[in-house]
């Protein structure tokens, strides 16, 4: 029974030493390797590792993944036009020297990131100081995204970091003068729309003057034509008459008579006064035109 329980605890043991003597690495994650509390080595490959139990040797394990630097609250910067903005921005980095990790933050990633956003924030004032409201906003937007990456890249790789991403999420002015920059954007807009009403109103005034002056035109074209014809068929008419009554001058006298006694007797109410004998009634006196003959 004594020796069941011996070898028992000898295999137990045995398990325990093998147990401490092996260690793995996951596919996400970096191993230090320490002995008595130095660096010794880094295990950047997946799989399956041997080491002295402790205290001899100990494994550090490092994040290999992408992590994300994104603080919650914007922060504040001046302009070169000495205006404040609030800029909230985020990186994107990973370990990828773990020693020079470990000695800069012994490991600790939240030590890091305020290492990271220090680095940011200082990168971000250097280029919005440089620049104006419209600038950072859109006008140079990616050359000033391009500048803070090349300064945080250049900071990061001294304690073994590799900057994958900088981006501004959001630029904005702060409250205390969003509202004169509104009464400013408000005025600007007002000022091109009354120009805008002013050059149509111009253009409308110009469009009507030349209306008014074509209609005119058309008009005195239309009648100096229309008084042409009718003058042209005024004197054919004219030329007709003449032609006719001149073949028989008696009847062009009685139709003058004719035409003279409708003008005059219209209405049985009309009254003439006149000599019977005058030439008025010259073809009354003879319904043959006798007495024009005589």
């Amino acid at each position: 029974m004594n020796r069941v329980i011996t070898i028992l605890a000898a295999i137990l043991i045995a398990a325990m030493l093998i147990s401490s003597t092996v260690f793995v690495v996951d596919q996400r994650q970096h191993a230090i390797l320490f002995a008595f509390g130095k660096v010794q080595s880094e295990i950047k490959e997946p799989g399956l590792h041997f080491k002295l139990p402790q205290p001899f040797q100990n494994v550090l394990y490092l994040d290999k993944r992408i992590l994300t630097l994104d603080t919650p609250d914007a922060d504040r910067f001046i302009t070169a036009e000495k205006m404040n903005i609030l800029v909230d921005a985020y990186v994107k980095w990973r370990i990828v020297n773990p020693t020079l990790f470990y000695v800069s933050f012994n490991g600790d990633e939240v030590r890091a990131n305020d290492r990271m956003s220090q680095i940011v924030k200082a990168a971000l004032n250097d280029e919005i100081t440089k620049r104006t409201v419209r600038e950072v906003i859109s006008g140079e937007r990616g050359n000033v995204m391009a500048a803070i990456q090349k300064k945080v890249i250049d900071e990061a790789e001294e304690i073994g970091i590799s900057i994958v991403d900088v981006r501004l999420k959001r630029v904005d002015y702060v409250e205390q003068i969003n509202s004169s920059v509104y009464d400013r954007m408000k005025a600007e807009r007002t000022r091109a729309a009354n120009e805008l009403r002013s050059t149509g109103s111009a253009e409308s005034e110009k469009i009507r003057a030349d209306a008014d002056r074509q209609r005119t035109i058309l008009l005195a074209e239309a009648f100096r034509d229309a008084e042409r014809i009718k003058g042209d068929g005024d004197a054919k008419a004219s030329a007709i008459y003449s032609q006719a009554f001149g073949q028989n001058p008696e009847f062009y006298k009685f139709y003058r008579s004719l035409e003279a006694y409708r003008a005059t007797f219209q209405n049985r109410g009309d009254v003439l006064v006149v000599d019977p004998n005058s030439d008025f009634f010259k073809y009354f006196k003879s319904a043959g035109g006798g007495a024009a003959r005589k």
